[in-house]
């Protein structure tokens, strides 16, 4: 098992990484003190005119048609920036609602939707949690699209869709089918948020940020959405299945992203150590408990990428099954190492750590939420924790 990437591979490596440094990282401003959408549009340009558009787009949309493992290293270099993977058209949740309508969608929605999403010309967001049911068992969901003519009637309530302030469309997962088996139940389908009884009922706070546009989590009511029901993705009832197949590669993107996030983190948390005086002769890197915090940190995050790229070799070589166990294992994991070093680096920096005049404080707020999503921790530790006994169990 060789993770080397190909030899093709590393001038685009070489080149994302010196892109994000040079003109990625200065743009921060657009999004750390406000979102700014417009702002990144020249940015965006530039990346689409150096060739560097959207790693994971097949080619035939205009993307780099890179590999899992491929896409995985080149995200590692963009989660270096909080907004690099949208500078690059790589960002959720456009990146895995662009997987299902390549795989799942009709002639006419990837006409409409799925052609100018690739080219970044329109945003998507993607509904599926409610606030009334767990978000750890989507079996359990109320939102319901009964069929009227050739319609769907939509009604329901969801919240954290992410980014839908100012997207075109939403990828709504809705029970069609309430009588039959619970992973049988829900549809995916496609709701243009200019239809009639959309309603953004507010961008949700995040610890007191509720940010705007792409950087942002909506609330959603659906009150008698009425959509053709041509605008199914994939066939009735096979939502739960089309959610764990957008849900099993985008937990590999989010694992190497935060690998990035811990890449950027290390290094502001080894810049600060080494340059903060706490007399006149020593720095804090002198202090054997910030010498301790370096070195388990930065076995951490090896091991961290290590087990991602394992994952997604898995995934690519033998397919999601075989790597259900590994994708479960790198969530929490790696969500645990990102929180953990974010939290060192900011007491590390002391009072600096909590204002935002560094990274850091961005980092706390907006990726907690990494060991709650696409499955709390405790839910995939359980899974794997069942799994392994019952191979002692045999």
């Amino acid at each position: 098992m060789n993770f080397d990437p190909p030899e093709s591979v590393k001038p685009l490596l070489d080149k994302v990484e010196r892109f994000v440094a040079d003109h990625v990282v200065p743009a921060e401003g657009a999004l750390l003190h406000g979102f700014d959408e417009k702002a990144l549009a020249p940015l965006r340009a530039k990346c689409k005119a150096e060739g560097l558009w959207g790693p994971q787009i097949p080619k035939e949309l205009g993307g780099l048609g890179l590999g899992l493992v491929e896409h995985g290293l080149v995200s590692e270099r963009l989660g270096r920036s909080p907004i690099g993977h949208f500078v690059f058209g790589a960002q959720a949740p456009d990146a895995g609602n662009l997987e299902i309508l390549h795989k799942y969608g009709s002639a006419e929605q990837k006409a409409r939707w799925l052609e100018p999403l690739a080219k970044g010309e329109l945003r998507s967001c993607f509904s599926m949690t409610e606030p009334e049911n767990p978000g750890s068992n989507p079996t359990l969901m109320s939102c319901a699209a009964r069929k009227d003519g050739s319609d769907y009637v939509i009604d329901g309530h969801k919240w954290f869709t992410s980014s839908a302030d100012g997207a075109a469309f939403a990828i709504v997962m809705a029970v069609t089918n309430p009588d039959a088996p619970p992973h049988g139940r829900a549809s995916m389908i496609i709701v243009p948020t200019d239809t009639k009884g959309f309603e953004l009922a507010r961008n949700i706070p995040i610890m007191g940020d509720a940010g705007k546009g792409w950087a942002s989590h909506g609330e959603i009511w659906y009150r008698g959405v009425r959509v053709p029901q041509s605008y199914r993705l994939g066939p009735e009832g096979a939502g739960f299945l089309i959610a764990q197949e957008r849900l099993g590669p985008g937990r590999i993107h989010h694992c190497m992203r935060w690998i990035g996030i811990c890449e950027r983190v290390f290094d502001t948390m080894c810049r600060h150590v080494t340059r903060r005086k706490i007399d006149d002769e020593k720095t804090l890197a002198t202090r054997q408990i910030a010498q301790a915090w370096i070195a388990e940190e930065r076995a951490e995050i090896d091991a961290s990428r290590l087990m991602v790229l394992n994952a997604a070799w898995t995934i690519e070589n033998k397919g999601f099954s075989a790597a259900r166990e590994s994708v479960s294992l790198i969530k929490f994991y790696v969500a645990g190492v990102m929180m953990r070093l974010i939290d060192r680096a900011i007491q590390l920096h002391g009072a600096l750590g909590i204002t935002s005049d560094t990274v850091l404080a961005h980092y706390y707020v907006h990726e907690r939420g990494a060991r709650i999503y696409d499955g709390p921790d405790e839910v995939h530790k359980m899974v794997v924790a069942k799994r392994i006994l019952q191979r002692y169990q045999q």
